[in-house]
């Protein structure tokens, strides 16, 4: 998909066929704002496979099993088969991990790390383990990987944590655990792991470091100064430059772990009856899991946050949600209640939906039936607020799978209580996500440009220009493995790279781009068809339709060799102010040409 999705996959390709390993590039600018081990991974995968956009997936799709795998594990050791069971099952079924693991960002494997480090702090504190020195070993390694995964939250998180919970069980001062945690040692090796890519990243990335707090339009201070202050500090207190992100609102965050843990957040209150005292496994486990869940949700609840921040906590919730439903209780058979309903309220919605958009005709791909709200891009489910009624008509058969679904989790759910009702409920959610897999194909021409990439990679060589910033068309630049010039007033997540002696030229102007589309070279010009109008004004020379789908189009500056013998039925670009022919070729998807000065 376009976005962090293609972008992340991009800098791990370029990181293996440059063979730079320290300092990731965006369109040949050095990108500073990530750690690096995701694309290592990535790269690794590449190296292995070949690069293909499931081989960048795979290190994501295997970190989410793994961390499932170890959730059960980690339920077993405290609460039993059964409480380890379950615990693994709300791992594997609930819809934040599944939502926020479509896309290449490496929380997934961060939340794998910090949850092993949680688990292997209690081992290496339990009287009763024979091999701590072990245990705390494996703490500093997650936490080192942890640093080069997302940076400082990789030790902040875990750390806060297991500090709160040394205090609230009078065990903070006690030399005999801190012997036990091995902390020198631990500090050792967690340096032996991060410091020489920060080293040599900073090195390569001069200026060594400013003592300054300002972040803003031209500035460049060098990696370690971008990389800390701004990205870390700066970030933590909204101040940081550029301001390519939003925030969800606090309550909203809170709010929304009842849907990213669904179905089983209906359990939640039934985590109260537990005991968190310390007295056995179980005990210590679900103290623990409160302090991991809470310094989190508090952290981020002072910080800027995106939907999925707070996947770190998903295994805590886990791990107490399971334990509950292993010990049974008049709330879980309350929350299996609540469940039902849910359920049942959500299947008469889909069929409901599913009746309304009987009649309604599906021309083109879904972009034709969505709404815009580019406020809403910079969170991670801003698009949701583009559907629209009309919108699923075009998701009638995952709409459909959605509502069997459903059905089968309220009938489940309404005739039995217990281990069968939670089986239901699982296999509720597994044909959940199958139907939300068949509405992201559904998606895909509108969240990803991978048909005008397949255009591109069948016509001329020739200069290619983006519209706005990179992200906007990542994908093309993935399919392609092309560099591209970006027209563009906000530089967002290149703008700091730009301003690196030495970087290209990237950032054109429209002075730059009227220039270039006007030459005799041939040029490409990617752009969303509402722009259409104000980019072939801007260029004052024809533009010939290359390829369009989802709302965007590639564009050129001459007609391509033989467009106008590619047979096809007549298809439709929707403009703003006017519907235009052009043609559905075979590798193109077609072509219409605008006059200079129609």
């Amino acid at each position: 998909m376009d976005d962090v999705d293609a972008v992340q996959a991009q800098i791990a390709r370029n990181m293996l066929t440059s063979g730079d390993w320290v300092t990731a590039h965006i369109d040949r600018i050095a990108y500073m704002e990530k750690p690096p081990l995701v694309y290592w991974v990535i790269a690794a995968s590449y190296r292995i496979f070949g690069v293909h956009d499931w081989a960048a997936r795979l290190p994501i799709a295997l970190s989410a099993i793994a961390l499932c795998v170890l959730t059960a594990a980690f339920g077993i050791w405290a609460f039993g088969k059964l409480g380890g069971f379950y615990a693994g099952l709300c791992m594997a079924t609930c819809v934040g991990l599944f939502l926020f693991t479509r896309i290449l960002i490496p929380d997934v494997m961060i939340t794998f790390n910090i949850a092993l480090a949680m688990w292997a702090f209690l081992r290496a504190i339990d009287d009763e383990e024979r091999h701590p020195l072990l245990w705390s070993i494996v703490i500093a390694v997650n936490l080192g990987l942890g640093l080069l995964l997302k940076s400082l939250i990789g030790v902040v998180f875990p750390v806060g944590a297991a500090l709160l919970y040394l205090l609230f069980t009078h065990q903070l001062f006690s030399g005999k655990v801190w012997r036990r945690l091995h902390p020198f040692l631990g500090t050792a090796i967690i340096l032996a792991i991060a410091a020489p890519w920060h080293i040599l990243a900073t090195l390569r990335n001069p200026p060594t470091f400013a003592f300054t707090l300002r972040s803003g339009p031209g500035d460049y201070h060098g990696f370690l100064w971008f990389f800390f202050i701004n990205e870390q500090l700066l970030r933590f207190l909204n101040m940081r430059y550029p301001r390519d992100y939003n925030t969800v609102p606090r309550a909203y965050f809170w709010l929304f772990h009842l849907i990213w843990l669904f179905p089983w957040s209906v359990y939640i209150p039934a985590i109260v009856k537990q005991t968190f005292k310390p007295i056995d496994r179980a005990g210590k486990a679900r103290l623990l899991a409160l302090c991991w869940i809470g310094f989190i949700l508090v952290f981020f609840t002072f910080s800027t946050t995106q939907e999925y921040y707070s996947m770190p906590c998903y295994p805590a919730f886990a791990l107490l949600i399971g334990s509950a439903m292993a010990a049974g209780g008049d709330w879980v058979r309350r929350g299996t209640r609540v469940l039902a309903a849910v359920t049942a309220c959500c299947a008469i919605a889909a069929f409901a939906l599913l009746f309304a958009v009987r009649h309604v005709p599906t021309p083109g791909d879904i972009s034709m039936a969505l709404g815009h709200h580019p406020k809403a891009y910079s969170l991670a489910l801003g698009h949701m607020e583009d559907l629209t009624i009309d919108s699923f008509a075009y998701l009638r058969t995952p709409l459909f799978l959605a509502g069997v679904a459903f059905l089968i989790g309220a009938l489940g759910t309404i005739r039995w209580l217990g281990r069968r009702a939670y089986l239901a409920a699982a296999l509720m959610m597994v044909l959940f996500f199958h139907a939300a897999r068949l509405a992201m194909v559904t998606f895909d021409p509108y969240l990803s440009s991978h048909p005008l990439a397949n255009a591109l990679n069948h016509s001329p060589q020739g200069t290619l220009i983006a519209q706005g910033h990179y992200y906007g068309f990542s994908s093309v630049f993935f399919y392609t493995d092309r560099t591209t010039l970006l027209i563009t007033n906000r530089r967002v997540n290149l703008a700091y790279g730009a301003q690196a002696p030495g970087a290209p030229h990237v950032f054109i102007t429209e002075a730059e781009f009227k220039a270039l589309w006007a030459a005799p070279g041939r040029c490409y010009f990617l752009t969303h068809d509402s722009d259409l109008a104000k980019f072939q004004a801007i260029a004052g020379a024809p533009m010939d339709v290359v390829a369009s789908s989802g709302g965007k189009l590639l564009l050129t500056n001459h007609l391509l060799p033989n467009a106008q013998s590619r047979p096809g039925p007549a298809a439709v670009i929707r403009r703003r102010d006017a519907i235009l022919p052009f043609q559905r070729g075979s590798q193109h998807l077609g072509f219409a040409r605008w006059g200079g000065n129609s």
